[in-house]
């Protein structure tokens, strides 16, 4: 498959998008301006954007608790998604939401969830209505290695494949559930294996490069249009970090070698694209250059506006549910 250059740009600048983001927000966990939990995507770039370039801005998206690289990788704004985490007005949820849980509608995000495997079946009720409403769009649920042994996975994709509905379960398999290893937990020998006992198409993907990621799931979104159902991906990838920001203070006991992320390191996803753009003279180094400055500029801007934005007021405590149990006028 041939790409064009705008594409492949596109490719870079959204990966060095997430990475810069992440880096940011881990300074501002540490600094303890952002509340509660976070999990970090860097090193898992490739997957999500790959994944995300091959939809349509309109198409479906869910996403789990590691939740800051897909909406960005969708297109979603970073100021808001920085906002959010901040826990102000002007984020994606209106500051309610928190790192876990962000969505943004407008470019097919319909939320991200810290319930392990939960927003799976979301996408394939999204993809059950796209069916009904009579259009193509195509939903694609994210999830990790550990989701894969939940049963909404299995329920949501045993019934994704008997309606044949327009859905792409893409696993992130990063290695590793919190600290258990997935060779520990899982009984095949990959994750996409599993896809025969649904009588599915199950396809295992170096999720370390972009444009792999990219041609495989542009593969998934062209059967799913065509009315030929879902599709199981794994994109193998791995996190640089651990399962949440601060967890090596809690868990005394190492669960993987200094060797073994070191190694990983070394197929860093954004390296890797680099180089690619550069041997093969796509692209040259003050062309990669000004895309890391106007990126980090933009995550500047973004910090600054999440920083400056105010808090949500108390009286909006109860706005956008679907009842308000307390009225407090």
């Amino acid at each position: 498959m041939a790409l064009d250059k705008a594409l492949l740009m596109e490719m870079l600048r959204r990966m060095v998008r997430i990475r810069l983001f992440e880096e940011e927000v881990i300074r501002m966990v540490e600094r303890g301006e952002i509340p509660g939990a976070a999990h970090s995507y860097i090193g898992e770039e490739a997957v999500a954007v790959g994944a995300c370039l091959a939809l349509r801005p309109d198409d479906w998206m869910t996403g789990n608790h590691r939740s800051h690289g897909h909406p960005i990788a969708k297109g979603g704004d970073v100021k808001k998604a920085m906002a959010e985490l901040l826990g102000k007005r002007t984020g994606l949820c209106k500051g309610k939401g928190g790192s876990m849980h962000l969505a943004d509608f407008s470019v097919g995000i319909l939320g991200e969830s810290g319930i392990l495997g939960s927003s799976i079946p979301t996408a394939v009720g999204a993809a059950l209505g796209s069916r009904q409403q009579g259009n193509d769009r195509v939903a694609v649920a994210f999830f990790g290695d550990g989701a894969s042994n939940e049963g909404a996975f299995h329920e949501s994709i045993n019934l994704a494949a008997i309606w044949k509905l327009p859905v792409i379960f893409l696993c992130e398999n990063n290695q590793y559930a919190v600290t258990s290893s997935f060779k520990d937990m899982v009984a095949t020998e990959n994750i996409s294996d599993r896809a025969a006992g649904y009588n599915i198409p199950g396809v295992l993907v170096d999720g370390q490069d972009a444009i792999a990621m990219y041609e495989v799931v542009s593969e998934a979104v062209q059967r799913a249009r065509a009315g030929q159902g879902p599709s199981l991906i794994e994109g193998k990838t791995y996190r640089y970090y651990d399962h949440s920001l601060g967890l090596g203070r809690i868990v005394r006991a190492p669960y993987r070698s200094d060797e073994e992320v070191e190694a990983w390191k070394q197929r860093d996803p954004i390296g890797i694209h680099k180089e690619r753009l550069l041997s093969q003279a796509i692209a040259t180094q003050a062309e990669l250059d000004q895309i890391e400055a106007e990126v980090t500029q933009e995550i500047a801007e973004a910090v600054a506006f999440a920083r400056e934005s105010p808090y949500p007021e108390p009286s909006e405590l109860f706005e956008d549910m679907f009842a308000n149990p307390i009225p407090l006028d």
